[in-house]
């Protein structure tokens, strides 16, 4: 597995958690035209030097305001106790569950909503959802080890990972958390979804 991150590393985490979750807020109160840069720093409590550390502009903050900045123990104890027969595939789908929590869901939703009104956003959403599927790649090669081709791990994460930009840019009609069931008539659960893409991959297309 890998190092324990450091003291230090767990503090730039936790600051650029905030000034993310800052800048995110912002944007939701007051449109991404309603604050700047400087807003953001006084509100976490940090200096614009160290804003320009973690990021190159209010929109990339405010776009990883919905992910979650935090350590990996839960990941390593879950994958220690994997038995060493265990598809990447399954792995993959266990890792999406603990990554696309309610609250994320709830949060890329608002996040898709702003960059109708605010397309400089647009080209951040899709560093936020490369975020996720780069971490599940480093998680996976680092658990197969040489049992996989590199190749195989990237397409397979590449595969899932794009089946999910349709639910949140509103092109398929699938329900999200926080959504109303009134305002999506005859809509796919999330859940339903995730199990009908993983439902494709295992059995083909």
């Amino acid at each position: 597995m890998t190092d324990k991150p450091s003291l230090r590393d767990m503090k730039k985490e936790a600051t650029a958690q905030a000034l993310a979750n800052a800048a995110f807020e912002l944007a939701l109160e007051q449109g991404l035209d309603g604050f700047v840069v400087e807003d953001v720093v006084q509100q976490a409590g940090y200096s614009r030097r160290t804003f320009a550390n973690h990021f190159s502009c209010k929109e990339e903050a405010v776009a990883m305001g919905i992910v979650t900045f935090k350590g990996a123990e839960e990941i390593e104890q879950w994958l220690a106790s994997l038995p060493a027969s265990t598809h990447p595939l399954d792995m993959l789908y266990r890792l999406m569950k603990m990554q696309l929590t309610g609250e994320y869901l709830r949060k890329m939703h608002e996040l898709v909503s702003l960059s109708k009104r605010y397309p400089t956003l647009e080209p951040y959403i899709l560093s936020v959802l490369r975020h996720l599927q780069t971490a599940a790649q480093e998680t996976i090669l680092e658990w197969a080890r040489d049992r996989y081709p590199e190749g195989y791990t990237h397409l397979l994460a590449g595969a899932v990972y794009g089946a999910m930009l349709p639910l949140f840019d509103g092109t398929l009609n699938v329900l999200l958390p926080g959504q109303s069931e009134a305002d999506h008539p005859g809509a796919t659960s999330f859940e339903q979804y995730l199990d009908m893409t993983f439902g494709y991959l295992r059995n083909g297309f």
